[in-house]
């Protein structure tokens, strides 16, 4: 795969090769939709030819001296005529559907594809990229092709099955007719290699200011609360404005670039007409053409200049649509270029390893380690306590070995599913039940006030009217930092993970909850493989096993008991901790 990036921590943009690929695959079976639509689309061009060449035989019958008997003629072909229109409208009408359909198909494809690609994206490249960008990309980029598309597939298919008939519709009344749209082509052509070196260049920036906007919008958005403490506010809309600025700047370039497109179409058109109205003059003066010929000529150019500059103008549209397919299928191809390492031949089976980090080493910025040499196993159904002072990496490895980070060396092995809590937890915008149901949707109402019982929220189920329909989150009940970690552990056990990772899940907690969260962990934990990241040393106490990190490496570790009674760093800890 070919790709190019908007700056050096971007996601990838697809070059046009691999989002051809891609929209091949979207499409998947549906090629018969796509024949039978390339037959409606000729047939439908086809039918657009009979009315120009019937004009042009009632204007030879009228120059021959159409007798009043023969007015049957006219009629005649006045009959077909209609017939013709409405046999094209219907065709034109039915291929504007079915690409709309099958194009639309294709992008619902693309779009739960790369959805389902920025999930499995590692957070530290999603982060270094910006969550601006991948907004960007899911929303105005997926709008930006959706638009396209009514608009863009029926004229781009429209366009090109109706010049290449009408082409050899000229071509049927006299060779010449169509040798004199040549003269329109160079016009064509040079346009088109003008527009093709301009406009790509300046969509793709366009694109990349929109991110930028998202990224600023989002910053200003998430840390509202600090904006206005700090009085920051002038500063971050003054950001947002330049942001905005700048895309309104490559948007007016884009329309400039638009602009010059169509005069130079519009110097073909007066070229391609006067070409027409030449050869037919000289075949007329020579006998070898006729007036009808001539009018049916001219009557195909004017239906064939229709199509040519529609196809031209969604050019542009097409240029602003192929770019922000190209940002999709960054996303999908944007495969992480590491994940677990593979178990070598010999080595024990998942099912042998529960968590195992082999010489894990780690950094967000070179030349800075946050981790070095990490070598931890954490056998199946053990519970391991990581202590340690902030900044002792902690956190870095409960990221790593959840497979949130990718390990900048070394190498990750797991029994099976994952599960990472952290101190901060998300709760969605919706009833009780839908926040759990999330982890398991199959799950009856019994199951999840199970799961909630068994983390001590009964007071969480009772304080709300509607037990599990109440609505929780951003428009409905508040909950409790206590009640938050007690969702986010009722949603573990839903999940049924053999590995649960509690990155400091529980300190969030006043000393009032502590005991009950502390409880609801060590339930959550009850048969699984587990590690956590110790926000009290109680916690530690409780663990099979401690690891004491201090500057990204593993300094201590044993049981509660060996590491005291080895009177070390731990030790003192524990002694300061319990006079606290």
């Amino acid at each position: 795969m070919s790709t190019s990036t908007a700056g050096a921590d971007r996601l990838p943009i697809a070059d046009g090769r691999t989002v051809l690929r891609e929209a091949q695959r979207a499409i998947g079976r549906r090629w018969r939709q796509l024949a039978l639509l390339v037959v409606v689309l000729v047939a439908a061009a086809t039918a657009g030819l009979v009315s120009p060449l019937a004009l042009g035989s009632i204007v030879d019958a009228v120059g021959s001296g159409l007798r009043s008997g023969d007015a049957s003629f006219v009629w005649r072909l006045g009959a077909v005529m209609a017939g013709a229109i409405v046999v094209g409208a219907v065709l034109t009408a039915a291929g504007v559907v079915a690409a709309s359909v099958l194009f639309e198909r294709m992008l619902a494809v693309l779009r739960e594809r790369m959805v389902e690609a920025a999930f499995a994206l590692p957070q530290s490249r999603v982060e270094r990229a910006g969550t601006g960008d991948l907004i960007s990309r899911a929303g105005d980029d997926v709008a930006e092709v959706s638009r396209a598309i009514p608009s863009v597939v029926p004229a781009v298919a429209g366009s090109l099955f109706t010049i290449a008939v009408t082409v050899v519709g000229m071509a049927v009344i006299d060779v010449w007719y169509a040798v004199a749209l040549l003269v329109v082509v160079p016009v064509h052509i040079v346009s088109l290699r003008w527009y093709l070196r301009q406009a790509p260049g300046v969509y793709a920036a366009e694109r990349a200011a929109m991110a930028d906007r998202a990224q600023h919008l989002l910053d200003s958005l998430r840390g509202l609360e600090s904006v206005r403490a700090f009085g920051l506010g002038p500063h971050h809309v003054s950001r947002i404005a330049a942001v905005s600025w700048s895309v309104v700047r490559w948007t007016m370039r884009a329309r400039g670039i638009q602009n010059a497109l169509y005069a130079r179409l519009n110097l073909g058109e007066l070229l391609g007409m006067a070409g027409v109205l030449v050869v037919g003059f000289v075949l007329v003066a020579q006998g070898a053409g006729s007036i009808g010929g001539t009018t049916a000529a001219m009557l195909l150019f004017l239906r064939l200049f229709g199509p040519i500059n529609q196809l031209l103008f969604v050019v542009d549209e097409l240029q602003s649509a192929l770019a922000s397919l190209g940002r999709i299928v960054g996303v999908i191809t944007a495969a992480p270029s590491g994940g677990l390492a593979a178990a070598p031949p010999g080595s024990p089976s998942p099912a042998q390893v529960g968590l195992h980090l082999e010489a894990v080493s780690h950094s967000y910025v070179d030349g800075h380690p946050v981790l070095t040499g990490i070598d931890l196993a954490v056998r199946p159904g053990e519970t391991v306590a990581i202590v340690g002072a902030s900044g002792a990496g902690k956190s870095t490895l409960a990221a790593i070995a959840a497979g949130v980070h990718e390990p900048a060396s070394g190498a990750v092995r797991r029994s099976g599913a994952v599960v990472l809590v952290t101190q901060e937890v998300h709760v969605f915008d919706s009833t009780l039940r839908e926040n759990l149901t999330l982890t398991r949707p199959g799950a009856t109402d019994a199951e999840l006030l199970t799961a909630l019982h068994r983390v001590g929220a009964e007071r969480l189920v009772s304080r709300l009217t509607r037990g599990l329909s109440e609505p929780i989150g951003a428009s409905g009940a508040t909950l409790t930092p206590a009640e938050a970690q007690q969702l986010a552990l009722a949603r573990v056990l839903l999940a049924d993970p053999p590995i649960v990772i509690l990155d400091e899940a529980t300190a969030e907690a006043g000393s009032a909850d502590a005991g009950r969260l502390e409880h609801a962990a060590a339930v959550v934990g009850s048969g699984r493989t587990v590690l956590v990241i110790a926000h009290r040393l109680s916690q530690a106490a409780a663990a099979d096993r401690v690891i004491l990190m201090e500057r990204g490496r593993i300094e201590e570790q044993g049981t509660h008991a060996d590491l005291l009674a080895a009177g070390h760093r731990y030790a003192r800890l524990w002694a300061a901790w319990s006079r606290a």
